[in-house]
């Protein structure tokens, strides 16, 4: 529902009424046709319809969108009066402030705070009540400093309530000390099961490393085997070569001793050793 336009000073626009309850808008909605409805009406509308109640076009609530801006500034400078007006508050202000205006206005009745107490009393005026009311709530007046109505005075005992007192602190702190006890404990036992978790990681990690290096150790001696045969391979090749060079050398020394000799008239050739 919207202000009732009877609370306003002066003339109001029409296009600043809902469409569905006629009054001044509050907290204003509109649709695509440009059509302006409080979001309480509108909301309640559509839950039944599916169209705009002014023009009847097809609407559905996801294309409801707030007011143009220059229509929130009309809204927001239009005067208004408390609705407090019957009890006394005469005060006018612009429509953004009548919200806060009237959640503080003196003017207001608000429920007396103490306990037992059904009187409904102005705010400006509840100080006054509260020290008048007969379910007010004081400080014992033996010096105990405890919470009591007047017509509790009389059977009172300092004594009495002070020992109640400390039992109930002492039950709420037992009970706080068991719950403290009790989430130290699932703490402790959560970080118990996360080192058990994280050994076992480690551990697992520790023996793939193991085994990484007893194969990196298995592949060294392979090749340090390898290694060995090949350098018997390469001294083997050292001795033939060896062996080669001197038969080598052999050959070229007899080659330089050899001749070879022709004959002139049978023509057949001999190697002659010079000696």
């Amino acid at each position: 529902m919207g202000f009732d336009v009877e609370r306003f000073v002066g003339l109001v626009n029409e296009g600043l009424l809902c469409c569905i309850c006629r009054d001044v808008l509050e907290d204003p909605l509109q649709a695509p046709c440009e059509h302006a409805y409080c979001s309480t009406c509108i909301n309640g509308w559509l839950v039944h319809e599916n169209c705009c109640p002014e023009d009847r076009r097809l609407l559905f609530s996801s294309q409801l969108k707030p007011p143009f801006r220059y229509m929130r500034n009309d809204l927001n400078r239009l005067s208004i009066r408390c609705q407090n007006i019957d009890a006394g508050c005469d005060i006018v202000c612009n429509l953004e402030f009548i919200q806060g205006h009237e959640e503080e206005c003196g003017f207001v009745s608000v429920p007396c705070p103490s306990p037992g107490c059904t009187s409904m009393v102005p705010r400006r005026l509840l100080d006054d009540h509260l020290k008048q009311c007969e379910h007010r709530v004081k400080e014992c007046p033996k010096g105990c400093g405890m919470p009591m109505l007047d017509d509790e005075d009389q059977g009172h005992s300092c004594v009495a309530e002070l020992r109640t007192s400390l039992e109930l602190l002492r039950s709420e702190m037992i009970v706080k000390l068991e719950d403290q006890k009790n989430e130290y404990e699932l703490r402790l036992d959560a970080q118990r099961s996360h080192m058990v978790q994280k050994e076992g990681e480690i551990q697992t990690e520790v023996d793939e490393l193991r085994a990484q290096v007893n194969r990196l150790m298995s592949n060294a001696k392979l090749l340090m085997e390898m290694l060995n045969e090949r350098q018997k391979d390469i001294d083997r090749l050292e001795e033939n070569r060896g062996e080669m060079m001197n038969l080598i050398q052999s050959l070229q020394e007899e080659s330089c001793n050899t001749l070879k000799v022709t004959c002139i008239k049978c023509h057949r050739s001999d190697k002659v050793t010079v000696l």
